[in-house]
Order: structure tokens, then C-alpha cells, then sequence
């Protein structure tokens, strides 16, 4: 019975023996500059005795100490101190301990620190307390709700809508007559014929803004010729014409003239057997004249899309010193005719439906964070 008690009390005694066992972490002196901290950090294992010492040396305060565990359980601070001695703080669980001490006047303080542990048993006695520094990702979310479309509703309402349903080209004679043009010597008579063209008014129906038939002019076209001759070679002309859009066939007699406002190409052949002509095709614009086409010869043919509304003058002169000449002189006007009509359909109305959803993004940073060397 005596040796079991004396064990067990040796047992005990060694216990007591190592359980006041101290192991220095740290001791330092550091200065920390004005108006600045200086943080630095160890790691503990679970169940030591943590033990804090510091003293300004100069005796003057520091603002404040902190001791943190890690990341931010405040365990000890102190406000406006000159010293602390042997502040104890017990470790429940391993991790790491920020030691921050600041200073908020204008000179530096220097600081004596002393930081120990005194492990729990031996099995931690020899514990790093060194602390390195990882990068380590943390994933952090953004909440946010946004509407989402779901579907939709679905229906059909009536419309109308304007079309064009008809497009008519209509070829109208325009001038068509034999001038006499008297000679230098003629008595009593002008060398200077005139003569006075009227283009069609373009129409709107009921009116311009909204029109449901509209006729408007595109472009005309001439044909003068001198005597006999130009008028043969004018009727072969039409009679080689065989062929072209069909509302020319309404206008017989005209056929290669109405080509030629419609397409811009010539079906003439100009003489050259027979007296000249000098003529000039004219109007007023801005209280301008302006010319719209010149030449002086036996026979000639032309296309306008410029001059579409109001009127023009045609000047015809002979300088033929004793005879007078006979000027043959024909035009035709292109119109095109649109008509539209409302025109009855179904359109189809989408209508979305929308809901709130909630929606999780995900965050991810790079952060350095401390760590205890096993």
C-alpha cells in the first residue's frame, strides 16, 4: 500500500514539475513609429498558457494592445499602457494569435516584449509556433433577384394595313404638231416660233400625305424633224417598234417615242437630207430661265426625268435666208399610276410573363492567410 502512494505522488510531483514549465516564443525589442502599429503573429497549441509581457522602455504610454485570435477574437487589450507583465490567456484551440500594438503620438515608442507558452503536456512541448503565410481562394456569393420570363401569353387582334395592290405605266401624248417656221425674207412673218408644253399635274388621292392612288409624271420625251424626209424616217421607226411594255399598245403611233421616255434608249435614226432647225426647250425657275435641251439640226430626239411639273416653252428659228420649213414636233408623258387598298390580317401579341428569381453569383479572391507549420 505504501509504494502504490508513493508512485502516485511521484506521478503527481512530476506533473506539478512540468505543468510550471515555460517555453520562450519571442523576445524582442521593437520600436513602433509615430502615428503607425506593428502586428506580428505565432501559433499556439491547444491547452497552452498563453503569456504576454511588454514594457515601454522610455516609460512613455502606448496608445493601445490587442491580442487577437485569429482571424478576429479579441482576447486581451489595453488602452494607454507603459507596461504589462505576465498576462496570461489560455488557448482552447490551436491557432494562430495577431499581437498588435499601435501608437498614436508623434515620436515612436520602443518596446521590450516577451511572449511565452507553457504547454498542457508533453506531447506539445515541442511546438512550432512559427506562422507562414499561404494564398488561399475564398468563394463568397452576390445575392440578387432579376426578372425572368417564364412564358408568354399568347393572342390574336385584328389590323389593317396599307398595300399596294396595282402599279398601271400610262403613256399620254403630250405635243404633237407641224410648225411653220418662216425664212429671213418672209414678209411680214418672224423667223421665231414658239410654242408652250403642259406636264399633267401629278394627282393624289384623297390626298398626298395618305394617298390611296397616286399618278405622277417620271419622264417625257421628244421627237423634231424637218420636212418629208424626217417624218418617213420618224414612221419607220415605229414600224421596226415591235415589241415593248403593253400599255404601249394604247398609243399607236407612238411606240419607239414612249420606249425611249421609258427606257432612255433611242429607236431614231437622224437624217441628214433637209433643212436645220435651231431649237431650244425652256423654262422659268426662280425667276431664272433654265435650259432643258438645244440643237440645231434636220432631225433629233431626246429624254427629260428632271422637269416633271409646270410648263416649258420650245423656241424653233430658221436661218434660212428665203425659205420657210415645216418642224414636225411630238412628245409623249410617262406617268405611273399606284393604287392601294387596306388589307385586313391577324397579328399575333406576345405578351412575356415575368417572375422574380433569385439568383446566387459566385465570388472568388485570392487572400493570404496564416498558417502553423505541424
Amino acid at each position: 500500500m505504501k509504494k502504490i502512494t508513493c508512485t502516485i505522488v511521484l506521478f503527481l510531483m512530476t506533473l506539478s514539475s512540468f505543468s510550471q514549465e515555460t517555453i520562450d516564443v519571442s523576445e524582442k525589442t521593437i520600436k513602433v513609429p509615430a502615428l503607425s502599429e506593428e502586428v506580428f503573429y505565432y501559433g499556439f497549441a491547444e491547452g497552452d498558457k498563453l503569456i504576454f509581457s511588454l514594457e515601454e522602455i522610455n516609460g512613455k504610454e502606448v496608445k493601445e494592445i490587442e491580442i487577437i485570435e485569429y482571424p478576429s477574437n479579441s482576447k486581451f487589450s489595453d488602452y494607454k499602457t507603459k507596461k504589462i507583465e505576465n498576462k496570461q490567456i489560455q488557448v482552447i484551440k490551436k491557432g494562430v494569435y495577431k499581437f498588435r500594438i499601435a501608437n498614436s503620438s508623434l515620436g515612436g515608442r520602443i518596446c521590450k516584449i516577451k511572449i511565452q507558452r507553457i504547454p498542457i503536456n508533453e506531447k506539445t512541448k515541442n511546438f512550432n509556433t512559427t506562422v507562414n503565410w499561404v494564398e488561399k481562394q475564398e468563394t463568397t456569393y452576390n445575392t440578387f433577384t432579376k426578372d425572368v420570363t417564364i412564358g408568354y401569353d399568347i393572342k390574336y387582334e385584328s389590323r389593317v394595313k396599307k398595300e399596294l395592290v396595282k402599279v398601271d405605266t400610262i403613256v399620254t401624248q403630250l405635243f404633237d404638231k407641224e410648225l411653220r417656221v418662216h425664212s429671213e425674207t418672209a414678209i411680214g412673218k418672224n423667223q421665231y416660233t414658239y410654242a408652250t408644253v403642259e406636264l399633267p399635274t401629278n394627282t393624289y388621292i384623297p390626298n398626298q400625305i395618305n394617298p390611296y392612288k397616286a399618278t405622277e409624271v417620271i419622264s417625257w420625251s421628244y421627237w423634231l424633224g424637218v420636212g418629208q424626209k424626217s417624218k418617213e424616217e420618224y414612221e419607220m421607226s415605229n414600224k421596226k417598234f415591235t415589241t415593248g411594255i403593253s400599255a404601249l399598245g394604247a398609243l399607236t403611233g407612238y411606240g419607239a417615242l414612249a420606249s425611249l421616255a421609258i427606257t432612255g434608249i433611242s429607236m431614231f435614226n437622224n437624217t441628214n437630207i433637209g433643212d436645220n432647225v435651231n431649237f431650244k426647250f425652256y423654262g422659268i425657275q426662280n425667276g431664272k430661265e433654265i435650259i432643258i435641251d438645244y440643237g440645231n439640226v434636220i432631225s433629233a430626239s431626246g429624254r427629260n426625268e428632271n422637269i416633271k411639273q409646270g410648263s416649258f416653252s420650245v423656241q424653233l428659228f430658221n436661218d434660212n435666208f428665203r425659205d420657210g420649213i415645216d418642224v414636225n414636233l411630238k412628245m409623249v408623258v410617262i406617268q405611273i399610276q399606284k393604287t392601294w387598298q387596306d388589307v385586313k390580317y391577324e397579328e399575333k401579341i406576345e405578351t412575356p410573363k415575368i417572375e422574380k428569381q433569385v439568383f446566387k453569383e459566385p465570388i472568388v479572391t485570392t487572400v493570404k492567410v496564416p498558417v502553423i507549420e505541424e
